[in-house]
C-alpha cells in the first residue's frame, strides 16, 4: 500500500520531525569504547537518527591479548590505553565536547586487574567509565543494527577481540541476549596460535546456543573489525565495484567456502593488503562465522559498520527520533546540506506520489521508500559543474554514509540521480561501460533501470519547471486520461513553458507509454 510521504518522515503532526533543527545546532556527543583490541573515540555531530562522525581515532592496545593464559591485563598495553585516553580527553577538550559516554567491554570486564584499570582510565580520561556486561554488550550491538539498518530482522553477532556477543533483533525487539568467550585475541591465547586447536573450542562454545533454531533462514548481521577486514578481503577476492562495507551481504553458501579457505590458510586475493595485526586474527574471525553461520542456518552474512558506539547514541535518541527513517533522515540531512531547497525536495516526494497514482505505477514499501530518497538527493549536484554532475552526483551516493539501505538500494538512488542530469535514455549498454565498475551491478536488473529512467524522468521535468524552486511544482499536476498524459501549468507560471520543458516531459509521458499533452491551467 502506498502511505504518503508526509507520514514516512513525520512524528504524527504533518512536518518531518527534523524541521525544528538545523544542523549547526547540534551538541556532539562522543563515545569512548575500551574494547578488548582497541580503544576508540568518535564524536558524533548530535543525538539524530543519521548521525555523522565528526572526529574518529582509534590505538589498538591489545588489552585482552593475555587474559586467558594470565587472567590479568598486559601491562603495556594498559600502559598504552591510559595513554591513549588521556589524549582523547584533550580531544574532546579541544573540540568542545561536553556530552561524553564511556564504556568498558570483555578485557576490563574479566581481568583480575580490570577494576584497577578502570580506576586509573577514569582518571585520564576524567570522567566515569561504564563496564558493560555480556548481555547489555549485545543488547547495544543489536541497537547499533537498528541505528545502521532500520527494520532489521535477524541475528546480531558482534565480534571483538575478547569475545562474540549474540542477539536476536526483529520486530518484537530483541531477545536472547548472551555472550561468549570467541573474542579473536582470546583464541589465539587459548590455543596458542594453533587455529586447527580452535575449531573444537568455537563449536563447543556454540552449543552453548540454545536459540539457534530462530536463526534459520534469516541473515546473520555480523559487527567487528575482524569481520569488516573479512567483508573487504571478499569484495577484493570477487572483484566486487561498490568499496562500501555497509549493507555489503553474502549469500551464506558462499560465505562458508570463503571462510573455510581464509581459515585453512589457502591464498586469497587481497591478502597481502591487510594489516599484518588483522591478518594474524582474520582466519579465527573467519572460523567464528563460519561456525556461527553453520549453527543458525542464517540464509546470509551482512556486514555492518555500525556496532555498540552507534547503539550506545541510539540508546540517547527520544523515541520520536528512533521512529525516523534511517535512509530517508540522512537524504534530508544531505539535502539541506547541499540542495538549493529542502522543501522543494520534499514537494518532489509528494509530486512523484501523486504521479505514481496517476500513470499506476506498481511499486513495493521499500520501493517507495527509495523514490522519495532519489528525490531527496536529486539537486545535490547542483553547485558541481555542469558537466560532471552526473558522475559526481553518482560517486557521492554510492559511497556515502547513508543507513538504512542495502547495496542495490544504493546503486538504484545513484543511477537515478546520474540519469537526472545525463538524461533517462542513454542505451544499457552505453551507459553501464560509461558507467564503469558500478554499471555490473545494475546491468542485470532490468525493472530497477526501468524505475530509475522514469524517476529520473519525473525529477528532470519537474526541475525544468521549477528550477529548484519551491511553491511552484505543488500548483503543476499531471493527470492520466485514458492513453494520455496531462500536464497542468498554472496560468500565473505560464511563461515557464517552453520547448526544452516540454521535450523533457515528452521523455517521461513516452517512458510510461502515455501520448504527452500540455495545458495551461487557470
Amino acid at each position: 500500500m502506498r502511505r504518503p510521504f508526509s507520514s514516512l518522515l513525520s512524528d504524527g503532526s504533518g512536518r518531518g520531525s527534523s524541521d525544528a533543527r538545523g544542523l549547526a545546532e547540534l551538541e556532539p556527543i562522543g563515545i569512548v569504547d575500551i574494547g578488548s583490541n582497541s580503544v576508540r573515540l568518535v564524536v558524533y555531530d548530535g543525538a539524530v537518527r543519521a548521525p555523522t562522525p565528526l572526529f574518529n581515532e582509534k590505538d589498538s592496545c591489545k588489552l585482552g591479548r593475555s587474559i586467558a593464559s594470565t587472567g590479568r591485563l598486559d601491562e603495556d598495553s594498559v600502559a598504552s590505553a591510559l595513554a591513549t585516553l588521556s589524549r582523547f580527553r584533550a580531544i574532546t577538550r579541544v573540540l568542545g565536547v561536553k556530552n561524553i559516554r564511556a564504556f568498558a567491554t570483555a578485557a576490563a570486564r574479566e581481568a583480575s586487574n580490570g577494576a584497577e584499570f578502570l580506576a586509573n582510565g577514569e582518571r585520564a580520561l576524567g570522567m566515569p567509565i561504564l563496564l558493560l556486561t555480556g548481555e547489555r554488550e549485545a543488547e547495544l550491538a543489536a541497537l547499533g543494527i537498528q541505528m545502521g539498518f532500520g527494520a532489521a530482522d535477524g541475528v546480531t553477532g558482534d565480534m571483538g577481540g575478547g569475545s562474540l556477543e549474540l542477539v536476536d533483533v526483529g520486530p518484537a525487539g530483541r531477545r536472547n541476549a548472551m555472550t561468549l568467550p570467541l573474542g579473536g585475541l582470546r583464541l589465539i591465547d587459548v590455543v596458542n596460535g594453533r587455529i586447527d586447536r580452535a575449531v573444537g573450542v568455537v563449536d563447543e562454545q556454540l552449543q552453548r546456543v540454545s536459540w539457534a533454531g530462530a536463526g534459520k533462514g534469516r541473515p546473520f548481521y555480523a559487527v567487528g573489525g575482524t569481520w569488516r577486514a573479512l567483508a573487504k578481503l571478499h569484495m577484493a577476492y570477487s572483484n566486487y565495484p561498490l568499496g562500501v562495507l555497509h549493507g555489503y551481504a553474502i549469500p551464506a553458501k558462499e560465505a562458508l567456502r570463503f571462510c573455510e579457505a581464509l581459515r585453512k590458510g589457502k591464498k586469497v586475493r587481497g591478502l597481502d593488503d591487510v594489516s599484518r595485526a588483522r591478518r594474524d586474527v582474520l582466519p579465527y574471525g573467519a572460523l567464528v562465522l563460519e561456525r556461527a553461520l553453520e549453527r543458525l542456518q542464517s540464509s546470509e552474512v551482512v556486514f555492518s559498520v555500525f556496532g555498540i558506539r552507534e547503539g550506545a547514541l541510539f540508546d540517547l535518541l527520544p523515541v520520536t527520533e528512533r521512529q525516523r527513517d534511517p535512509l530517508l533522515a540522512f537524504c534530508e540531512d544531505l539535502a539541506r546540506l547541499r540542495s538549493r531547497s529542502l522543501v522543494h525536495a520534499r514537494e518532489l516526494c509528494t509530486w512523484t506520489d501523486a504521479l505514481w497514482a496517476e500513470i499506476g505505477q506498481k511499486e513495493t514499501p521499500e520501493e517507495q521508500r527509495l523514490r522519495h530518497a532519489g528525490c531527496l538527493l536529486s539537486d545535490i549536484g547542483w553547485r558541481i559543474n555542469p558537466d560532471f554532475r552526473g558522475e559526481q552526483s553518482l560517486n557521492v551516493i554510492a559511497h556515502s554514509a547513508m543507513a538504512g539501505i542495502d547495496h542495490p538500494g544504493r546503486v538504484f538512488l545513484a543511477l537515478t540521480v546520474y540519469l537526472r542530469h545525463a538524461g533517462p535514455t542513454e542505451p544499457l549498454e552505453r551507459l553501464a561501460d560509461r558507467l564503469r565498475p558500478l554499471g555490473a551491478l545494475f546491468s542485470n536488473d532490468r525493472r530497477a533501470l526501468k524505475r530509475a529512467r522514469i524517476l529520473s524522468a519525473a525529477i528532470r521535468t519537474a526541475h525544468m519547471l521549477s528550477m529548484g524552486h519551491p511553491g511552484i511544482i505543488d500548483e503543476a499536476p499531471i493527470k492520466a486520461e485514458g492513453q494520455r498524459l496531462i500536464f497542468t501549468l498554472p496560468r500565473a507560471h505560464a511563461g515557464l513553458d517552453g520547448d526544452r520543458l516540454r521535450r523533457r516531459f515528452d521523455a517521461l509521458a513516452r517512458l510510461v507509454e502515455f501520448a504527452p499533452v500540455v495545458r495551461i491551467g487557470t
